[in-house]
């Protein structure tokens, strides 16, 4: 089973379509931990609605709000999960129908996969937080147009999927396009290295440690662009 890790902080409108964007996967074979850096009581009250109806298991994780400690909470995450593969997501985030399908496809042994991701400007972020739901289908109706004005920073990695291969594989460290807003590895190997460095407090760059201390325990990274 694969176990997703979302990452929030105080932002229940977001976090609603994002779970709603997981709800209709194509795989449902998987586990949501919501690892929250210490939300206020209406993200709380979302999740408690959402568990209710939602059709795979979600637990959250809490931990009192004493600034970014997102590496904390997240290795209270990797020790829940009861998956052997870890899906790392950020409650800000829309995934596609095949999002745990595609990561399911790019899990392999001694790798490690690093995804992409597509921006969304201000006035479109806006807008879809003002539907009533999530709706895929409605969203990618439009994407030319989003991409023509400005709402979206890339058109075809949503358009086109790629299969896996060697290519896709990094031959050395890169701190380019690690994004762990959409990361995977097995839960092992995240153990194995003991997890995010919970010293690095504060926004910014504890994805691409630990991302390089994977690769330096002899894990290979690979692209999930395209893909996931």
């Amino acid at each position: 089973m694969i176990s997703v890790l979302l990452a929030t902080y105080n932002w229940p409108q977001a976090l609603k379509l994002c779970l709603e964007s997981l709800s209709t996967q194509t795989d449902l074979d998987f586990e949501i931990i919501i690892a929250d850096d210490g939300s206020t009581s209406d993200t709380k009250d979302l999740i408690r609605e959402t568990q209710n109806h939602f059709p795979v298991t979600i637990t959250h994780l809490w931990q009192e709000d004493q600034g970014f400690r997102k590496t904390r909470i997240l290795n209270q995450a990797i020790e829940a999960a009861r998956g052997d593969y870890l899906v790392f997501l950020d409650g800000d985030c829309l995934v596609q129908p095949d999002f745990i399908a595609q990561h399911r496809i790019l899990s392999q042994a001694q790798r490690l996969v690093t995804g992409s991701r597509v921006l969304l400007n201000n006035e479109l972020s806006k807008k879809l937080l003002s539907w009533s739901h999530w709706d895929f289908k409605k969203f990618t109706g439009n994407l030319l147009s989003y991409r023509l004005s400005g709402g979206i920073n890339k058109y075809w990695p949503l358009k086109i999927k790629l299969g896996d291969g060697a290519w896709r594989n990094y031959k050395k460290f890169v701190w380019r396009r690690i994004k762990g807003c959409n990361m995977a590895c097995w839960r092992s190997d995240a153990q194995a290295i003991g997890g995010f460095d919970e010293t690095m407090t504060g926004w910014g760059h504890e994805d691409a440690d630990f991302v390089f201390r994977l690769q330096n325990r002899g894990l290979i990274r690979k692209s999930g662009s395209w893909a996931t």
